[in-house]
């Protein structure tokens, strides 16, 4: 993960390639992404499908800064909070790009949209890995992994007809960890929720620690 960092992070243009350098000169012979100009897709510019599994891989190793981080570089609005950014992303702001150039005279245009999976697993790192909500069955297990400076956040899951709003405090500053969590006011003892569909609306609060 820290050569990941070091060598594939684009933190200027906030972009996560694939791969680097690309190819170009080199006898090696990849496959068809050679095709691809330098920077372009998968040869060496970012390809979003692979590059948000470095958000799920920095949430195992507990690392809630990078997991942060790396969902803003992936997350389109990011590259259209400017005028600037806009023209140069030249794609829609609310559509996962598949790819995203990182050729020099193309650094940061988006490429393909509207034809790729990535933006299923983007919303699966977000609230899975991040906001650490994920379903087995009927259990809800909540476990963050968020930047330290979030204070707190809230979602409000639906369960066939039954909303559970969910609310996280954290008030030490932490990435990880769980202090106390109560559903509708009932301590629970370990990080899962158990589903129930009974139409009402219940409350879970979870504070970090």
């Amino acid at each position: 993960m820290e050569s990941l960092e070091k060598h594939l992070v684009d933190k200027e243009s906030g972009i996560i390639k694939l791969l680097d350098p690309p190819f170009e000169k080199s006898k090696l012979e990849p496959g068809y992404i050679k095709a691809y100009l330098p920077g372009v897709r998968e040869n060496g510019g970012q390809y979003t499908h692979g590059a948000i599994w470095s958000i799920l891989a920095n949430a195992k190793i507990l690392n809630g800064e990078r997991t942060g981080e790396y969902f803003r570089f992936l997350n389109p609005i990011e590259h259209a909070r400017t005028k600037e950014n806009a023209i140069k992303y030249k794609v829609e702001p609310y559509v996962v790009a598949a790819d995203v150039y990182s050729a020099p005279s193309m650094i940061g245009r988006g490429g393909w949209t509207w034809y790729t999976g990535s933006s299923n697993w983007l919303f699966i790192a977000g609230l899975e890995s991040i906001l650490g909500i994920k379903k087995m069955g009927d259990i809800l297990k909540i476990n963050p992994c968020i930047p330290k400076e979030w204070e707190s956040y809230s979602v409000s899951y639906k369960y066939k007809e039954t909303t559970y709003n969910i609310n996280i405090y954290n008030p030490e500053n932490k990435s990880t960890g769980i202090k106390t969590i109560y559903d509708d006011n009932n301590f629970v003892s370990t990080n899962e929720i158990k589903l129930v569909n009974d139409g009402e609306v219940h409350s879970v609060d979870l504070i970090m620690g």
